[in-house]
């Protein structure tokens, strides 16, 4: 399996949310880009999150954004090495 730009583009809304407070959502704004629509929208249609313009982190979504988020974290941290 390998990272599509679709795939990519849900990883990076997954890196957006604030997983210190879970109270904390986003919206997307009908302004953004048409590839981070439409990623917002697959994270919803995946039950990831509660709106398909983003909204709140579901407890399956809270999972994948730690994940996400914690590989962006290690990766980062190798290439500064």
């Amino acid at each position: 399996m390998s990272y599509t730009p679709e795939l990519v583009a849900e990883l990076e809304i997954l890196a957006l949310y604030n997983l210190s407070n879970t109270r904390e959502g986003l919206k997307i704004h009908h302004t953004a880009s048409p590839e981070a629509v439409a990623a917002a929208q697959r994270l919803y249609d995946k039950e990831l999150t509660t709106q398909p313009d983003g909204g709140y982190l579901t407890s399956l979504g809270l999972d994948a954004a730690g994940h996400a988020q914690s590989l962006l974290t290690i990766l980062n941290v190798a290439e500064a090495a």
